[in-house]
């Protein structure tokens, strides 16, 4: 058994339940969001369809049809209440702007039940890193794509909570949170799916949160559980748990607990 094997039932599961306060919790989701789209402003594009994979609850979907209004734009999520949440938000946001309705379509993004060559631009922040298959999955998107095609997305890299690693680490004989793909092992991904000019560099956000409880909190607010084969069957004991506490304080900075997030961005054309 793979213990870094992504339970996509958990994933699902975890999503749908956070879909109402997700909107409250993502402040760091939107701001990526934001920065890949003004990436958008220094590439020439005019797409027919959009595929936005992992769309939540479609705040990046509304972004992405507001920017190219001729286009068809479909959403994409493995959890059915996020596109719930979206479908009721999208209604405000139709009498407001022009364009095409988006479409939603609940599957996983590597089994994509869209025809080949299909896509003039498929858009992904911060999803790619619930697919347990990458080197797969590009290629499944590469499948759906058109020629002249644009792939953009974010994901999280290794350094991403690392804090909250180091707090559980040697606690337990437990997986505790996800493992991350380093940027260039993405980016030979992305040459092996047979996507040309791939272009990948990252950054750092880091939060700052009271104490460990408002890190988790904020983490279950937007879905992120662990959802790793390897993860405990049960709750923590509270001798244990007593120890993540501790070794957390050990990073306090300035009276705040950091929670570091490496984002790592990537485009290429096909």
């Amino acid at each position: 058994m793979n213990e870094f094997e992504i339970d996509k039932r958990a994933v699902r599961r975890a999503f749908s339940r956070a879909a109402q306060q997700y909107d409250a919790a993502a402040v760091m989701q939107r701001e990526v969001c934001t920065r890949m789209l003004e990436r958008l402003d220094y590439i020439r594009h005019k797409p027919l369809r959009v595929l936005d994979v992992g769309s939540g609850t479609g705040w990046g979907t509304r972004q992405l049809g507001e920017r190219y209004p001729a286009a068809q734009v479909v959403a994409l999520d493995i959890a059915m209440g996020m596109l719930q949440a979206a479908r009721g938000a999208s209604g405000w946001w139709r009498k407001l702007f022009a364009g095409n309705a988006p479409r939603y379509v609940c599957a996983d993004v590597e089994a994509l039940p869209l025809a080949a060559h299909s896509v003039d631009l498929v858009w992904s922040n911060l999803a790619l890193q619930w697919c347990n298959d990458l080197p797969a999955t590009f290629a499944e998107l590469q499948r759906v794509m058109r020629t002249e095609g644009l792939l953009m997305f974010s994901t999280f890299g290794p350094d991403t909570l690392t804090e909250l690693r180091t707090a559980f680490n040697g606690v337990d004989g437990h997986n505790h949170l996800n493992r991350f793909t380093d940027m260039h092992d993405i980016g030979d991904m992305l040459m092996g799916a047979g996507f040309a000019e791939p272009v990948m560099d990252m950054e750092y956000i880091t939060l700052t949160y009271r104490d460990v409880k408002a890190v988790m909190q904020d983490l279950r607010s937007i879905g992120a559980h662990n959802a790793t084969a390897g993860r405990s069957a049960g709750m923590m004991g509270k001798a244990a748990w007593h120890r993540v506490l501790e070794n957390y304080e050990r990073l306090r900075r300035d009276g705040k607990l950091p929670a570091t997030f490496e984002i790592v961005y990537g485009h290429a054309w096909k």
